[in-house]
């Protein structure tokens, strides 16, 4: 009977240890759970208040926060860059007088040229008879009493290339000779069998790619001038003018780049409705853009479309090249024989403050510094630069990488995303340390392909890969001619009149004289003084 009980004993205590390990195993299961289940409501939490902020908050890059302590913000400026120190005493003074000056020197927000034409008109007395002794009176005076701008509404011409010939009377009495004829020759139209002249093209180009309005938007007002076409007529032509005269010179600004060390390269979307890869037109077709650098001579700025935007394209425009390209984090920017990247500190910005915590604000004033001794360093010349950087920058992208690698973040959360960015691309983002010709950020192509998605958005599409081609052509000589100070259209002009009747393919050394920054071209299509 004693051990009877013994035994039940020790049996319920068994079962009650058996009770307790699986109660355990379930506590420690559900805790665990939980925290599964609270990264992953932080995760989303975090995911609803970034796409919140995208949907309704502010778009600027600007810091919301104070920085701590030895950080400088990107946008605010440094009292201790100023270049002299000024008594309280000159303060006041040069206050004082910069109101007086402002005052002075304020100006209509609407005002003429001063190199337009001016007309005056004269309004007199209709009656110069004295109402008093009936005598004639004398002017003691006038006043300008108003200034207006007059328009004057183009006007369509059609004009007749009419070619005279001309015989000898007398050699053509003289069998013994054959009678000469001379001939008039009129100049090559860029278009053969078109009535579209050099200006008529430039105006559609330079309305397109300039003022950015889409050729079906063009059709009416041309109807309006007189001249009746559709936007096809119009497509047809800026293909046709851009392929046999644009193109040279597209090809010849190529060259020039390619001799280049540092290009500045970025890509964004398109769409081509008939592919000849097969896929659907909504897919995504690509513009990538090329911008070389002011410290290499004159500024190039080329597109390029493409259906793809994999690394074979990037490959087969900078065939051979040798040098630096300046990119963002994408992975076809890796990896290419014979160039080496330097990576974009905007884009490492971006990411941190997209962390809306204390380490993203902490992240974002270490680049915050970093571009406040840029702002200080912009006007010096390569080599100061470097110096400078080395002595100034490099010890704070040290400290910054050295906080990013030993401090803890793990996950899939925006912090831990930053962080991963950051030093992926370690060696990327040193290089600008070693050279000072280099940009610490990719923002100049960044904003040279800004035209290209404006255009996007006003004419939608290209219809053919022709015509995106085209399209890429008439935005590089559009964006490397305002980069050198040119009137695009009067330089359109200038080509399409002048390359129809030139044989640069048999002298293509012809094409350095159209360049934008050559001398003649500079005077005739450069500002008007």
């Amino acid at each position: 009977m004693v051990n009877f009980m013994v035994n039940a004993s020790s049996k319920n205590e068994n079962q009650n240890e058996k009770l307790i390990r699986l109660l355990e195993e379930q506590l420690a299961l559900s805790n665990q759970q939980n925290k599964d289940l609270s990264k992953q409501i932080e995760a989303l939490t975090e995911q609803v208040r970034h796409l919140t902020k995208l949907l309704y908050g502010s778009k600027t890059e600007k810091s919301k926060y104070n920085v701590p302590d030895g950080q400088g913000s990107l946008f605010d400026d440094d009292p201790s860059f100023s270049e002299s120190e000024h008594t309280e005493e000159q303060s006041q003074q040069l206050i004082s007088y910069t109101v007086v000056r402002k005052i002075r020197k304020k100006k209509r927000n609407d005002s003429l040229q001063e190199n337009i034409e001016i007309e005056a008109i004269h309004h007199h007395p209709e009656n110069t008879i004295c109402d008093c002794c009936q005598g004639q009176m004398s002017e003691i005076g006038s006043s300008i009493v108003r200034e207006e701008a007059d328009f004057i509404p183009a006007k369509m011409k059609k004009v007749q290339h009419i070619e005279h010939a001309y015989e000898c009377k007398i050699c053509k009495g003289d069998v013994s000779q054959k009678a000469q004829i001379k001939r008039g020759k009129a100049p090559q139209p860029p278009i053969q069998r078109s009535i579209a002249s050099p200006s008529v093209l430039a105006k559609v180009i330079y309305d397109k790619f300039s003022q950015y309005l889409p050729l079906y938007r063009q059709v009416k007002e041309w109807e309006r001038y007189g001249l009746n076409t559709n936007d096809k007529n119009l497509s047809n032509w800026v293909i046709r003018a851009s392929h046999d005269w644009l193109k040279p010179i597209y090809g010849q600004l190529k060259r020039f780049m390619m001799a280049k060390s540092i290009l500045h390269v970025d890509e964004t979307y398109g769409q081509i409705i008939n592919r000849s890869d097969g896929k659907s037109g909504q897919s995504n077709a690509y513009n990538w853009v090329y911008r070389s650098v002011p410290s290499q001579g004159p500024t190039i700025v080329l597109f390029q479309s493409s259906l793809s935007r994999a690394r074979s394209v990037l490959e087969s425009f900078i065939k051979d090249y040798s040098g630096t390209i300046v990119c963002d984090g994408y992975s076809a920017y890796d990896k290419i024989k014979g160039v080496s990247f330097a990576n974009c500190w905007a884009h490492v910005r971006r990411y941190w403050m997209k962390a809306e915590s204390k380490n993203g604000k902490i992240g974002v004033s270490y680049c915050d510094e970093l571009y406040r001794l840029e702002r200080k360093f912009k006007h010096l010349s390569p080599s100061k630069r470097r110096k400078n950087r080395q002595k100034y920058s490099k010890p704070i992208v040290e400290k910054f990488l050295d906080w990013v690698e030993k401090s803890p973040f793990f996950g899939k959360n925006a912090l831990a995303r930053a962080a991963e960015y950051t030093l992926n691309r370690v060696n990327g983002l040193k290089a600008f340390l070693n050279d000072g010709r280099i940009e610490m950020d990719n923002n100049p192509a960044e904003n040279a392909i800004r035209p290209n998605v404006i255009g996007r958005k006003n004419w939608l599409f290209s219809f053919s890969e022709a015509g995106a081609k085209a399209n890429a052509i008439c935005l590089s000589i559009a964006e490397t001619a305002k980069a050198n100070g040119l009137d695009f259209y009067r330089y359109l002009l200038k080509l399409l009149r002048d390359l129809p009747n030139l044989d640069f393919y048999q002298h293509p050394e012809i094409l350095n004289q159209y360049m934008p920054w050559s001398k003649m071209i500079q005077a005739e299509c450069g500002p008007k003084i």
